[in-house]
């Protein structure tokens, strides 16, 4: 039992550790769909609003499909 407890506490501990935080910093008017499409799967709705999403691969790769709207803050 004391190891899945361990187990737990190291997934939670790395989750917490793990997280990007993504800033919306360019309109995407006038920008292709699959462009808009992106910015609001990040749930990004605002200018300048900031999210915190998994540090993953795929997230990276997100973000780096629109780096001229999105931009990684630390």
């Amino acid at each position: 039992m004391p190891k899945k407890e361990k187990q737990a506490d190291q997934a939670k501990s790395s989750a917490s550790a793990g997280t990007i935080r993504i800033q919306y910093y360019r309109s995407f008017i006038a920008t292709p769909k699959t462009h808009k499409t992106i910015v609001r799967s990040l749930g990004l709705t605002k200018l300048n609003q900031i999210v915190e999403r998994p540090d993953n691969a795929s997230m990276r790769g997100v973000v780096a499909k629109v780096p001229h709207l999105i931009r990684i803050v630390e």
